[in-house]
């Protein structure tokens, strides 16, 4: 359930509001909008009667939440949350895209990627220093030297940076280098990294799992929300369905549904999602069009001698084309880029 609170509510009773509830076994999670405070309750809802929260000063009315998503629903918040990144707004009017290589290969690749992005007017460099591969044979990344290099990049760009985390070793290396944190599709349900980097105070990306329904991965940002982090954007990358042609079936549906039922931003992966450069631009923009909070697109300064996913990453001349077609599109649906 949901607390709101009267606009006109003091410190001191949203306090009395959320001991109150704490006393009787609820977990409790003030939310601060621009016009109002909500208090987002989980426990047992069979003693909510019992409470007696609508008579207590500055508590305007209680609102039962039937979605086993709780902190994430458009019920415990009607404003769209903002997700901050450094210096940059996801969720607002500014379409937001963070570009750059799959993974972190060397120190001039992830240089020359990263200038490339910032000038072509991306506003977060993604890189992976920790690889999860489907072949363990296949290159894993650098580890901790990645990490580096991305602050590195950052300091010479003034880019945000964001990196894939997948277990409590990489979380604790990440953490020290980057500005946001990404949980991949294979770990959309490793509820204890979820848990983690609920904790760890720094900003998430987190994708869509292969097959995961859409309430399974609200139900994913749940258990990041429920640690007191609320800076969470949602990534649709592509599920996994009979079909060949593309790497996954990107799933553009989701995009304003979720924004439906979630006050979380939703971006976009259109590079994962198809798996072809040729098929990214075209994919970029629809998202926009559906109502992306932003994109994240794979960059290489050589695709051809990428160590990871080359045939998806886009040319450095690709993406200059590529953003000057987003901002039309951006700026058809009241956003700008």
């Amino acid at each position: 359930m949901v607390v709101v609170m009267d606009g006109r509510a003091s410190a001191e009773q949203v306090e009395a509001v959320i001991m109150r509830l704490e006393e009787c076994g609820f977990s409790a999670h003030p939310i601060y909008g621009v016009r109002r405070i909500v208090i987002g309750a989980v426990g047992d809802r069979r003693v909510l009667n019992s409470l007696g929260l609508e008579t207590m000063p500055g508590v305007e009315r209680v609102v039962p939440i039937m979605k086993p998503y709780k902190l994430v629903s458009r019920e415990a918040r009607e404003e769209n949350t903002v997700v901050r990144v450094g210096h940059v707004a996801i969720g607002g009017s500014q379409l937001a895209v963070i570009a750059g290589p799959c993974a972190v290969e060397s120190r001039e690749q992830l240089l020359a990627a990263a200038h490339m992005v910032q000038q072509a007017g991306a506003a977060i460099l993604r890189g992976g220093a920790f690889k999860p591969r489907t072949s363990p044979y296949s290159f894993q990344g650098l580890g901790e030297k990645g990490l580096k290099l991305l602050a590195e990049a950052a300091r010479q760009t003034g880019l945000a940076t964001v990196t894939e985390v997948v277990d409590e070793h990489s979380l604790e290396l990440a953490v020290e280098y980057v500005d946001m944190l990404q949980v991949g599709a294979r770990n959309m349900q490793n509820f204890r990294l979820l848990q983690m980097v609920g904790r760890s105070g720094k900003p998430v990306l987190l994708k869509r799992g292969l097959s995961a329904t859409v309430e399974e991965w609200l139900m994913a940002a749940e258990y990041i929300m429920s640690e007191g982090n609320g800076q969470i954007v949602l990534c649709e990358r592509g599920i996994r369905t009979f079909e060949h042609s593309t790497r996954n079936t990107l799933d553009l549906s989701a995009v304003p549904l979720v924004k439906s039922l979630s006050h979380l931003p939703v971006i976009v992966d259109p590079s994962h999602a198809t798996g072809d450069r040729r098929l990214v631009g075209p994919m970029a923009r629809a998202a926009v069009a559906a109502g992306a909070d932003g994109l994240l697109i794979e960059v290489h300064p050589e695709p051809t001698q990428a160590l990871c996913d080359g045939p998806q990453s886009l040319t450095p001349a690709q993406f200059v084309s590529l953003m000057e077609e987003l901002r039309a599109v951006a700026a058809a649906v009241g956003r700008a880029a």
